[in-house]
């Protein structure tokens, strides 16, 4: 079996749409507060409340759906987001932006649930990792061209352009989906368990102390992250005198050394994840703190540019060991992990918000820094949360429990 890269470049053009969408308002927060009359501080909160409900639906959903052939509910998936995109560029208030927001939230979820397990099906036996790094350029490539294109072109030619041109690349997507990713029927385990076990599978998931591991580990990483990342374009306009395209060009450095750190990363994610992460969390805490002080442009520049090298190459070793440290269960693990992220980004950004509110922006690298630090010291003491790639022996006895 080899891998699927046809598939793979799909999966991956997916995650580069729901990434770019879910995180474009960080880069447009002044360009939405101006055209409708909010705050931008109430701007950051469209994370927030996309968060939320993407935290709280994952889990029934993915349970609901797990009877579903997975290529067609991934292509559902794909097929909400381009409505609820459509509908975000043509909003008229901020109510109906941040309604319009939660319709995607709620396919949100499960696509990032199911996404991994497909991408595992798509691999051949050891391979797993090697095989979710290539989709995850679709997430690196988010940070790299979407949301820098996505802010200059929104800076230039308003804000409903750039979310409507995501409707556009999702439709495109939902396209190709449907040509290129081969049919995937549930396993006959998912297929037979009625819809209160699965829930319950799902919750008790958490009682493998990896998984609760990794959930743990994660919630406290994009807090930090996020709490700071939010508000990057306040952060940088302080420290930096950035704005405009200025600010644009530094969003796409931070993202080309996130997709150089995730490519260059990609090769170790089957091999000793866990010292890569320890030394990613903590070159993301030092960069952090070093915007603490408002150093000038050219630090400043600096800091940032070693933040998104350092972070953009995490969630691939995240991603890969949801799908570890629970071989014969990936569904019900992958949904617990994004519900652990998605509680994470939200928290962050709330987190990022009260301090922005109460006139505190420069406080939060450091805040971000402290949470980022201390995902790295779980990471150290938290064994076995980053396995390596399992071995073919092990993959074939996790298939046939999982057909069974």
């Amino acid at each position: 079996m080899r891998l699927n890269r046809p598939a793979l470049v799909v999966l991956g053009t997916s995650t580069f749409c729901y990434v770019t969408a879910e995180t474009l308002p960080v880069g447009l927060l002044p360009q939405i507060s101006a055209g409708l009359d909010v705050t931008e501080a109430q701007v950051g909160l469209l994370l927030t409340s996309y968060a939320v409900v993407a935290a709280v639906s994952t889990i029934p959903l993915t349970a609901l759906t797990m009877r579903l052939p997975r290529h067609s509910l991934l292509a559902a998936t794909v097929a909400v987001f381009v409505v609820s995109q459509a509908a975000a560029a043509l909003a008229p208030t901020f109510l109906v932006l941040v309604l319009s927001r939660l319709v995607c939230a709620l396919a949100h979820g499960v696509f990032w649930s199911v996404i991994g397990p497909i991408t595992a099906r798509l691999a051949p036996p050891g391979q797993v990792g090697r095989a979710t790094s290539l989709v995850f350029i679709g997430n690196s490539l988010a940070i790299v061209l979407g949301v820098p294109l996505g802010t200059a072109l929104g800076q230039w030619l308003g804000w409903r352009l750039s979310i409507g041109l995501m409707a556009v690349a999702g439709a495109v997507c939902l396209v190709a989906l449907l040509l290129l990713l081969p049919p995937m029927q549930p396993l006959p385990r998912d297929r037979e368990a009625a819809l209160g076990n699965r829930l319950r599978d799902a919750v008790l998931i958490l009682r493998n102390g990896r998984v609760t591991g990794l959930c743990v580990i994660t919630v406290v990483l994009v807090v930090g992250h996020f709490a700071a990342y939010t508000y990057i374009a306040p952060l940088v306009r302080r420290d930096a005198g950035l704005d405009g395209a200025a600010l644009s060009a530094l969003l796409l450095g931070y993202g080309a050394v996130g997709l150089i750190g995730n490519f260059v990363v990609g090769r170790f994610v089957d091999r000793r994840p866990g010292p890569f992460v320890i030394g990613l969390t903590a070159a993301a805490a030092g960069s952090m703190v070093l915007l603490a002080p408002v150093l000038g442009p050219a630090a400043t520049i600096a800091a940032v540019l070693v933040w998104g090298g350092a972070f953009n190459a995490i969630p691939v070793f995240l991603g890969s060991a949801a799908l570890r440290v629970a071989p014969a269960a990936r569904d019900a693990a992958s949904a617990v992990y994004v519900v652990a992220f998605q509680i994470g980004i939200g928290s962050g950004a709330f987190v990022g918000e009260r301090f922005v509110s109460a006139g505190r922006l420069g406080t939060l690298p450091v805040l971000g820094a402290g949470f980022v630090l201390l995902a790295c010291v779980l990471v150290a003491c938290w064994r076995g949360v980053f396995p390596a790639r399992i071995s073919s022996e092990e993959h074939h006895r996790t298939e046939a429990a999982a057909l069974h």
